[in-house]
């Protein structure tokens, strides 16, 4: 199942078509994707028998929505690919390092940020989307908590990020529009193998990150398995999985997002997001 927001409700996807969900189950699940998990497992029952000819609206991607705009908790994790850490000067952790974005930062996949003052950076990653209350599951059984996968961008500010001791990673990750998501949520079973993904980000054209979610050293289900343990997980929560190499402030010399630059993360089975950067309004 591949669940997107188009024009502010909820909608099924197939190819570059899209059924309201509302209007098509009659008003049996909501247009409101956040009401969706309360009855997740019911809907992927209904849409597996859901007919072609329900498919009757044009998927615009500039009319798609986040698909989960309002989650309650969001969290990220850093340095969960080994080249990314080597390129930030650390070993691989043996903890997840993980910190919050504030989930009012959360956009859709084709937006137009406006630039904070700073240094602004990029960091394309796998986002999962948890499907239940979780709480303190099991690695082997973490895969039946996640209602889907999304592509998200954990856009940075790096000089609020870092600033004091310890550095004040939340802040610097949570300017407006600095956590887009999308273009869907589609569900595990679409893929060959979830834990194994394409994963690339482009800026102005050029590949500037690329790697395969396997390569990540706490993969979804141990980083599910080990956020449960502690924090129970709320339907709708996003987690955001880490970045490969290849980030600005890591380059030489760094380079940071202008002014009408354009950047597009890309997951294989899910699709791409594209957000333009622009000066902030007076």
């Amino acid at each position: 199942m591949r669940l997107a927001v188009l024009d502010g409700r909820a909608v099924l996807v197939e190819g570059s078509w899209a059924a309201d969900i509302a209007t098509a189950s009659q008003g049996r699940f909501s247009s409101d994707p956040m009401a969706l998990f309360d009855s997740w497992q019911e809907l992927r029952e209904w849409a597996g028998g859901l007919s072609r000819d329900a498919y009757g609206l044009p998927v615009a991607p500039d009319a798609l929505g986040a698909p989960v705009p309002r989650p309650r908790q969001v969290f990220a994790v850093a340095l969960n690919y080994p080249p990314h850490a080597a390129e930030a000067g650390y070993t691989p952790p043996d903890e997840p390092l993980v910190f919050t974005k504030f989930p009012t930062c959360v956009t859709g996949p084709e937006v137009t940020v406006e630039l904070p003052p700073g240094k602004v950076d990029w960091e394309v990653e796998l986002v999962a989307v948890i499907g239940a209350h979780t709480h303190r599951v099991s690695e082997d059984r973490a895969w039946e908590s996640v209602a889907g996968l999304t592509v998200g961008q954990d856009l940075s500010e790096r000089v609020v990020q870092l600033a004091g001791k310890p550095a004040q990673f939340s802040l610097g990750k949570s300017f407006p529009g600095f956590g887009p998501t999308g273009p869907v949520l589609v569900t595990p079973d679409e893929f060959g193998d979830p834990d194994d993904l394409e994963i690339t980000g482009l800026l102005n054209g050029e590949v500037v990150q690329h790697d395969r979610t396997k390569s990540m050293i706490f993969p979804v289900p141990e980083l599910i398995a080990r956020l449960s343990a502690i924090v129970p997980l709320l339907p709708g929560d996003l987690v955001f999985t880490g970045t490969p190499a290849g980030v600005g402030n890591r380059m030489n010399p760094p380079r940071y997002l202008t002014v009408g630059d354009e950047l597009v993360s890309r997951i294989s089975g899910i699709g791409g997001i594209r957000q333009q950067f622009s000066a902030p309004t007076a």
